[in-house]
């Protein structure tokens, strides 16, 4: 089998020393990528154009892991880079270029698709994932919620809390070392805010919202519970004292409670008829909350105050 086909399906992608290994030259690299059989990535690192239909974020991770390879341990992977390569939920990001932190004193800049970082790195911030070096999730989701709009950043940093890759106590102590570094202004908000409970983009991003109008903060994950102490179901988000459940309904929420056979649709109807019978049972409203609500800010935020009165 082709070695460079093997390279490209296994790592993602295959350089030039590569292509010079295998066996052949520079004329074979600029026919075939002006036959657009293979994609050029980035000066000197290239894939099969049959193999480059991956998601935005596959993509990223592939060009992060090309540049950190060629860099060696020049540079650690940081920022949204690390955030992605540690599975942290990057919603909102700009994927288009990759953002490593200087190990050598090197100069920050851009070029060639990459942002160089400086910044005083110990051993103890780094951690290697996939054969090269990251800085460790904390410090990964603070910076990457640095770069972004607030509800953004937010769901990044809940995110690295959700997936027990840090705790409050190393995120707290990381934004201590870090929070007078530019850009980081207003994270130290989210900081604050960041909480485990949160296990979707949607949700935390109803969470800032709420905040941001000065509405009251929901309980994450409420357990319902009858008289006798049985669970009835985890709602998203609940207003206790304003008897009002919530719930952000996701474009794939609904995929986690299939059972085999079923179609979404059908998931959906039972989950709705789960619900409306824990509303009936205590009495309480429910309100759900989907993507394009979130889009305006001004009337979900009314629609929630106008659903907290009611409940109350």
């Amino acid at each position: 089998m082709d070695p460079l086909r093997v390279l490209a399906e296994t790592q993602g992608f295959f350089t030039r020393p590569d292509v010079l290994a295998a066996g052949h030259d520079d004329r074979v690299i600029r026919r075939s990528v002006r036959a657009r059989a293979w994609v050029r990535l980035r000066p000197g690192t290239f894939t099969f154009s049959d193999l480059w239909n991956a998601d935005e974020q596959e993509r990223h991770r592939i060009l992060a892991q090309a540049v950190a390879e060629k860099l060696d341990r020049v540079v650690a992977l940081s920022h949204t880079s690390a955030a992605l390569a540690h599975g942290l939920r990057v919603w909102g990001a700009d994927l288009s270029l990759v953002h490593v932190t200087r190990l050598d004193g090197g100069a920050g800049r851009t070029e060639s698709g990459v942002v160089h970082h400086e910044g005083f790195t110990l051993p103890a911030d780094l951690r290697t994932v996939n054969g090269v070096l990251v800085t460790h999730p904390a410090r990964a989701a603070i910076e990457a919620a640095s770069l972004l709009p607030p509800d953004a950043g937010l769901g990044i940093l809940d995110s690295a809390l959700q997936l027990a890759l840090t705790d409050r106590a190393e995120m707290d102590a990381t934004f201590r070392l870090h929070g007078s570094w530019p850009q980081m202004q207003g994270v130290q908000l989210l900081v604050r805010m960041a909480d485990a409970g949160a296990q979707s983009v949607g949700e935390s991003r109803t969470r800032y919202l709420c905040y941001a109008h000065h509405l009251p903060a929901p309980v994450l994950q409420f357990e319902v519970r009858d008289r006798s102490g049985r669970l009835l179901g985890i709602t998203d988000f609940a207003w206790p004292g304003h008897r009002l459940l919530g719930e952000f309904d996701g474009q794939v929420k609904y995929g986690r409670y299939l059972r085999p056979g079923e179609l979404p649709g059908d998931a959906v109807f039972r989950e709705k008829r789960r619900e409306d019978a824990i509303c009936e049972l205590l009495g309480w409203r429910m309100i759900r909350i989907v993507w394009a609500d979130l889009s305006r800010p001004a009337e979900t935020s009314a629609r929630i105050s106008r659903m907290l009165r009611l409940a109350a």
